[in-house]
Formats: C-alpha cells, structure tokens, sequence
C-alpha cells in the first residue's frame, strides 16, 4: 500500500503540469466534457427521479401519527437528496460508469504501447492523458451533482401527487422550510473531493498496468472497488469535519 501511494503521488507529480500545447489541452477537455459528462446525463436522470420518489413515499408512509405534519415528507426528501443521495450515491454511480472508463481507456493505451510511443517523443503521457479527464471531472461533476438534487426532488413531488399521499402544497411548504445555503455548499464540497477521487485513482490503475486484455478488466475493477472505498471514507471525513 505505501509503494502504491508513494507511485500515485510521483505520477499526480506528473499530470499536474502545465500542457504544453494550451490549444491541444483546450480540445481535449471539450471532447472529456462529452466522454465523462454529457454521457452520463441520462443514467443520473433516471437514478435521480426513482431515488426521490422513493424517498418521499418511504417518508410519507412512516408518517402515522397526527403530530408530524406532511410537511415534513417535502423536508426530509430534500435534506435527504441533498446531504447524502445526490453527492455520494451518484458519485458511486459515477465511479463505476466513468472510472471505468478511465482505467480503461488509459489502460488499454498502455497496453497497446500508444503510452510508451508518447514518451519516446518527448511528450509528458501523464500530463497529457490524465489531466483533461481530472479537470473535466472537477468542472463538470458539481453541475451533474445540481441536475441530480433538482430531478430528485421533482422526482419526490412526482410520487406524492401520483400516489395522492401528500398534497403538492404541503410537499412544496415542507422542501422550502428551514432551508439552509450551507447545505449546497457542504454537497458540492464533497463532490469535487469525490471527482478527484474518482478520476485520478482510475487513471493511475489504467497507467501503471502491464499485460494484455484480462489486465485492463482486472484494472477497470480495481478503479471502480478502490474509488468507492476511498469515497466512502472521505464521506464520513468530510461530513465530521464539515457539519459538526
């Protein structure tokens, strides 16, 4: 684990460089925004609106008792999608469906020696690789994570008004109560920490592989098992240091 870290860093020491061709850099970012972002809009849509309406009904049907008001299925859908489900639940979505692609994208080009032919040219492979895919992660990942907050809770109301379990006023009063920026601000921290995570720990599996196909696969697991361990560690970090 220590020489896998002390490698890990020694090849962060690498990516983060400035390009060398800011125009080559600039395209490439444009075409991961497609790759890692745009890409994913659909699954995170659908997670999204299932993940609030169940959520809402869950919350409305543990309601039994006249003291707590409806209102309160609005406020706990929202607390709930925004505090935890949206920046970590698709986070781990993200993880299995963009690092994967990562680890195997940068994987299969070391496999194929394109990695090995770059540095024979004088070109820093890290640097050129790796870094469009971090910064595109950084960049786009907190706009995915907003998306995500907005379709769970319309996705909450969509389930009170179809099941008739709670009036669209009262869930409407309930997600606008007690609301608190701070909140937003706590989940956005978490998902570019939670990015980072998931683009520089699937690019360094991909890099450092050797062998053929069954490695790139065995890479692509690795990316995806290690980024979720790391992402739920700094969860719980991060929620310490940030909400108490």
């Amino acid at each position: 684990m220590i020489r896998m870290f002390g490698r890990y860093l020694i090849l962060m020491g690498e990516v983060f460089r400035k390009p060398e061709k800011g125009n080559i850099f600039r395209k490439q970012l444009i075409v991961e925004f497609q790759s890692l972002g745009v890409e994913s809009l659909g699954i995170i849509a659908i997670i999204s609106v299932f993940m609030g309406a169940v959520v809402a009904i869950q919350t409305a049907y543990n309601i039994d008792t006249p003291l707590i008001p409806l209102t309160m299925v609005g406020f706990t859908t929202r607390q709930s999608v925004v505090l935890e489900f949206s920046p970590t639940i698709i986070s781990l979505i993200l993880a299995g469906k963009v690092g994967s692609r990562i680890a195997s994208e940068i994987g299969t080009m070391r496999v194929t020696e394109q990695i090995d032919a770059l540095q024979t040219m004088g070109v820093n492979a890290a640097n050129f690789l790796i870094f469009p895919k971090i910064t595109a992660c950084l960049l786009l990942n907190p706009f995915l994570i907003v998306i995500s907050m907005f379709l769970g809770i319309f996705g909450g109301w969509l389930a009170c008004i179809t099941t008739q379990m709670v009036s669209s006023q009262d869930y409407i009063i309930g997600v606008r109560y007690w609301f608190e920026s701070y909140t937003i601000f706590y989940a956005l921290i978490k998902t570019v920490v939670f990015a980072y995570i998931i683009s520089s720990v699937s690019a360094f599996f991909g890099y450092y592989i050797s062998g053929g196909a069954i490695e790139v696969g065995t890479a692509s697991t690795k990316a995806v098992v290690y980024s979720s361990i790391l992402i739920i560690i700094f969860n719980l970090i991060l929620t310490q240091l940030l909400l108490t």
